[in-house]
């Protein structure tokens, strides 16, 4: 009986081995993004750390550019790319919206965005956006910020224009006097208050919602192994970014293609020494979606703090500090 026993085991133990080696066999390319608001991502793909982990398996990787949380939600849809990079409340929208997606990763804590307006607007405050132009990117934390510090403020979407662009129009139409205001997105934000003298007129640093790394459902389930491979280059690369400022800061500066005090200026906003996923981000993406709800922007009905743990997928942070 103990030799039978001890036959099962060796036989799961390599019925398992072989899942995580067919696991890999199964996929020849893995589709990740790259963006400037994820510093992080840029020196992973500067390292070339998941090049390296998955060489010895002949998988490849393919880098894509996301412009925004919206654009990385919708390459993550269409089943484009296998790993996007996000702000946690616009995953939790494109959840309650259908998107199958899974946030199974912290790269960042920033204070990402920020309203923002030329010094001629005579624009201190939120209430003076009364009637007023603004510049956003729908389905982004900015947008979300928005819609929070309006609500705040008395007001709704209905009491404003809401110019809809990508992060980097927005910048230009501000900065043209298209627009009166722009809901930022660094490093491009940092850009306008650095170089062109744009105000921060409203800041509020914890409605930012996290920078969170996102797969889709099926990924996750088919390709468990990968994902916790892609995760641990990831937590290498935020320890070299952490240990390493000068070389973040250079890759930033690479690919933003902005001056270093542009993009020093986005660092300083941006704490790295976070990394579990869990409780801290399901209250924060949490409170961002019942703001939503209140101001209408999410259906009455959705119960967010469901959503929300559906939402954040702890079973791949293993190894990391609680």
């Amino acid at each position: 009986m103990k030799f039978f026993s001890s036959t099962l085991l060796g036989l799961a133990a390599a019925i398992s081995l072989g899942l995580s080696a067919a696991s890999a066999a199964e996929i020849s390319e893995i589709r990740i993004d790259w963006a400037t608001y994820n510093p992080v991502s840029l020196l992973l793909k500067k390292e070339g750390l998941l090049e390296k982990e998955f060489e010895k398996d002949g998988i490849s990787v393919r880098w894509v550019q996301s412009a925004g949380s919206n654009k990385a939600l919708e390459f993550l849809n269409a089943g484009s790319i296998d790993f996007g990079s996000t702000a946690g409340a616009a995953a939790l929208i494109a959840r309650v919206n259908g998107n199958p997606v899974k946030s199974i990763y912290v790269y960042s804590r920033p204070e990402w965005t920020a309203l923002v307006t030329r010094a001629d607007t005579g624009i201190a405050s939120v209430a003076d956006l009364k009637g007023k132009s603004i510049a956003v990117t729908r389905g982004t934390d900015p947008h979300i910020f928005l819609v929070r510090a309006l609500a705040d403020a008395g007001l709704s979407e209905t009491d404003v224009k809401l110019v809809l662009l990508q992060h980097a129009d927005g910048k230009l139409a501000l900065l043209r006097g298209d627009v009166d205001a722009w809901a930022g997105l660094d490093p491009l934000m940092a850009s306008a208050e650095v170089e062109e003298n744009a105000a921060l007129f409203y800041r509020k640093p914890e409605n930012n919602t996290w920078g969170v790394l996102n797969t889709s459902e099926t990924f996750a389930a088919e390709h468990p192994d990968i994902v916790k491979r892609v995760i641990a280059a990831y937590e290498q690369a935020r320890q070299d970014a952490v240990a390493d400022p000068a070389a973040l800061k250079a890759v930033l500066v690479e690919a933003a293609k902005l001056p270093e005090n542009v993009i020093a200026k986005q660092l300083e906003r941006t704490d790295l020494t976070q990394l579990t996923i869990g409780a801290l981000q399901r209250e924060t993406i949490a409170a961002a979606g019942k703001a939503l709800q209140s101001a209408g922007v999410l259906p009455a009905d959705v119960n967010i703090d469901a959503v929300t743990a559906e939402l954040i997928d702890e079973r791949f942070a293993v190894g990391q500090s609680q």
